[in-house]
């Protein structure tokens, strides 16, 4: 694995954090490797500024700040906005088709995914278009296997939500597209 570090990004109320912390959570306690999370949001509770940064490595993390992300989840406008020149060359772009429209000319590997309109069509509410996400980012990185961050989501959502998150991360992985 070596080091790798991401930035996932959205606004309040989409679950960029949770996915954060479950894709963390999945490295460390199913995949045996280390990582680090941290992240920030604005004081509004829904629709502010939020983002989890997380870095893996298979040795001990010395310094918990992601500088330049090898990988930029972006599920609104203001994160394409605020994180793209950030990104380093030739990373990883994954985009939420239905809210970023205007993506900046970048040398990166770019994939999209529908993930609001998935989430609110296949499963009936957008609530899970983070765990969509993750799902699309779990096929496309080599940060955690598909089976580490399915455990990682049965330990991190409510009991009775289990199904439907697990559910909607094998159609997130599913439905990924390269542009």
């Amino acid at each position: 694995m070596g080091l790798i570090q991401l930035t996932f990004a959205g606004i309040g109320g989409q679950g960029s954090i949770l996915a954060g912390a479950i894709l963390g959570s999945a490295a460390v306690t199913y995949g045996g490797h280390y990582a680090t999370q941290t992240q920030a949001y604005s004081s509004e509770l829904r629709g502010g500024f939020a983002a989890t940064w997380v870095i893996f490595s298979d040795e001990p993390i010395v310094y918990p700040r992601v500088v330049q992300p090898d990988i930029l989840v972006a599920q609104a406008q203001d994160s394409i906005d605020r994180f793209a020149k950030t990104l380093r060359r030739d990373g990883i772009l994954l985009v939420d088709s239905d809210i970023v429209h205007a993506v900046p000319s970048i040398t990166v590997k770019q994939y999209r995914i529908a993930a609001t309109s998935l989430a609110r069509n296949e499963f009936s509410t957008p609530i899970v278009a983070n765990i969509v996400m993750l799902g699309a980012l779990t096929k496309v990185a080599p940060v955690a296997e598909r089976s580490c961050v399915e455990r990682a989501i049965a330990d991190a959502v409510p009991r009775n939500k289990v199904d439907l998150n697990i559910k909607a991360f094998a159609a997130g992985f599913d439905a990924v597209q390269a542009c």
